[in-house]
């Protein structure tokens, strides 16, 4: 009797157990197959992707190209994209070898060594066919082999600062497009912009969908023989979008390569287009490596947006002050054997200078004391002509996009600023450092290359373009950023002639301080500046300037930031960085205007 309790207990259990593996699988293959478990896992998709070899041939989100329409980032290549199940089985490898001019060893390395389907690579890169080599290779019909256009990526990715970075942020994704992801039409696995134009145009560039090619196998690995691979893309034909940027491929490289070449560690440049105050280059160093988060944080700043100390470039803004105030007239004379407060010796025994000579040799003294002249007269005297130069505020374009009241094209651009507190307006010494680029005086080199180019443009003043176009996939125009104004007044005509002559005469006279410059291809005008950092023995050396002087058409800053070095590395960068836009023009054999 106890035994068939004993029994009848087990057979409970095992029938419990059995109900409960019923219920499991019940659960698995019919009511949960979409969403199973905490993680709501779709067992369908999984299901499917184990049976499935997929290459993904485009992701969807939106490339950049330049003012020329060449590629910055990505571009499509007609490829050729080789499966790993190729290794287990019989393939004309030979054949395949013939129409690609390469060796039959190199494709059956490749084949043997992949564990995903794959684009094939040749010397180091991807091989780009033709397209007769694309329809013999498809004529072959064999599974597993495909030519297709593929989305590749360049060996090296350039204005890497400028484009900015993606990754993939759920927070962020849910944040920014509730709606979309609310609704599950946005994985998870989707990245998104966290730096420049990535960042400002990410809702833009947003993918609409992958283009990939799939092949499904059986358990072993093996292609499913009947089936051909099966291409699937995204329905709307208009994306992903393509943003022209105003960059120039080549003048961006040489930038780069320059940079690099001098060993700048921390600074760049900027190159604006004095027509159209277009960025042609922008460079920022330390390098944004795209390895991985730990390795791109110390580069991930664009430094061409950041406000620094502008030291000397700053008196510039008081030159004009001065003139327009007919403080600077041709026989007054300074004492440039002093110090800016007039309590000392200065660093450099100048002597008595005039108002031209000050600027040329970069007096600090004559421009301490006309600072103080012009707070005397007015404390709002110097910010307001710092504004009539372009200087002030954010210089990037913004405006009306869209759905957008105050689109950014930079939103990481920040503001500058002259004065740390108001009380400084009135204090002696505060006047004379904020005179000469100190104390709180900080602007970025794109608001200082665009008072450059206000000034070549004779006094003008442009919004900063990034971006020209947002374009359709297939070219055709999406929206076109127009030219836009800065607001404010501007200086008078008299005015700005009489500062370019004196940024013509900081290059030509034989003590000015840009004198290095004189014998270029392009004439250049423009102003040096050292600043301090308030770290001993570290510096910022600022060249910022334009050129040709008699026509301009290009203005340009390179700085060397926080620098502690005894030469001036930047100096090479500006002067062989002319050197190439000339030898460019030369090429493209570029009229003056």
């Amino acid at each position: 009797m106890q035994t068939n309790k004993r029994t009848i207990v087990l057979l409970c259990f095992i029938m419990a157990g059995l109900f409960c593996l019923a219920a499991r699988l019940v659960q698995i293959q019919l009511v949960s197959t979409e969403a199973f478990g905490k993680k709501n896992v779709n067992l369908l998709a999984n299901s499917v992707a184990q049976r499935t070899h997929t290459v993904v041939l485009d992701d969807g989100r939106g490339r950049f190209v330049d003012r020329n329409g060449e590629a910055l980032t990505d571009d499509y290549h007609p490829s050729l994209i080789l499966f790993p199940f190729l290794k287990n089985m019989s393939w004309p490898s030979e054949k395949l070898a013939a129409i690609l001019h390469v060796e039959e060893s190199e494709l059956r390395r490749q084949a043997a060594d992949a564990r995903q389907p794959f684009v094939f690579q040749g010397t180091g890169k991807a091989l780009e066919l033709t397209v007769e080599q694309m329809n013999q290779i498809n004529e072959l019909g064999v599974p597993g082999i495909v030519a297709a256009q593929a989305r590749i990526r360049g060996d090296r990715q350039i204005a890497s600062h400028f484009i900015g970075i993606i990754g993939q942020n759920t927070a962020e994704l849910a944040r920014r497009y509730p709606e979309k992801y609310g609704e599950g039409k946005l994985p998870d696995t989707v990245p998104v912009g966290i730096s420049g134009l990535q960042r400002a145009f990410d809702e833009f560039l947003l993918t609409d969908g992958e283009a990939k090619l799939l092949y499904h196998v059986d358990r072993q690995g093996e292609p499913i023989f009947g089936k051909r691979v099966k291409y699937t893309y995204p329905a709307n034909p208009f994306y992903p979008v393509v943003l022209q940027t105003t960059l120039d491929k080549a003048l961006q490289q040489q930038a780069e390569k320059l940079l690099e070449q001098h060993g700048i560690a921390k600074g760049g440049l900027v190159l604006l287009d004095v027509g159209t105050n277009e960025i042609l280059a922008m460079a920022s160093r330390p390098a944004l490596s795209m390895e991985s988060n730990a390795a791109y944080q110390r580069g991930a700043v664009n430094y061409m947006l950041q406000p620094q100390f502008p030291g000397s470039v700053f008196k510039t803004v008081i030159a004009a002050a001065a003139i327009d105030k007919g403080l600077a007239p041709a026989n007054r004379l300074f004492d440039c054997n002093t110090n800016p407060y007039g309590e000392g010796a200065g660093e450099r025994q100048l002597g008595m200078l005039s108002f031209a000579d000050s600027f040329a040799q970069s007096c600090n003294r004559t421009f301490a004391d006309l600072g103080r002249e012009l707070q005397q007269q007015d404390k709002g005297a110097i910010e307001h002509y710092a504004a009539l130069l372009g200087l002030t505020g954010t210089v990037g374009w913004h405006g009306q996009l869209f759905h957008f009241a105050d689109f950014r094209q930079l939103p990481e651009e920040q503001e500058g600023q002259i004065w740390g507190e108001e009380r400084d307006k009135a204090i002696p010494k505060a006047i004379a450092q904020t005179s000469i680029g100190q104390k709180n005086v900080r602007f970025s080199p794109l608001a200082l290359a665009n008072m450059m180019a206000t000034i070549a443009r004779d006094g003008v003043k442009l919004q900063v373009k990034a971006v020209r176009e947002i374009q359709y996939k297939n070219g055709t125009k999406l929206y076109q950023f127009p030219q836009q104004e800065l607001p404010g007044g501007a200086l008078s005509p008299e005015t700005v002639k009489e500062v370019q002559h004196l940024l013509r005469g900081v290059v030509s006279s034989p003590k000015g301080t840009g004198s290095f410059y004189y014998n270029l291809p392009l004439s250049v005008a423009g102003k040096s500046g050292t600043a301090e950092t308030g770290r001993a023995g570290y510096v910022h050396k600022w060249f910022a300037g334009y050129f040709p002087a008699e026509a301009p058409r290009y203005a340009l800053v390179v700085v060397d930031l926080e620098t502690a070095a005894a030469d001036n590395p930047g100096k090479l960068v500006f002067a062989d960085y002319v050197k190439t836009v000339a030898a460019w023009e030369e090429a493209r054999d570029v009229e003056p205007r």
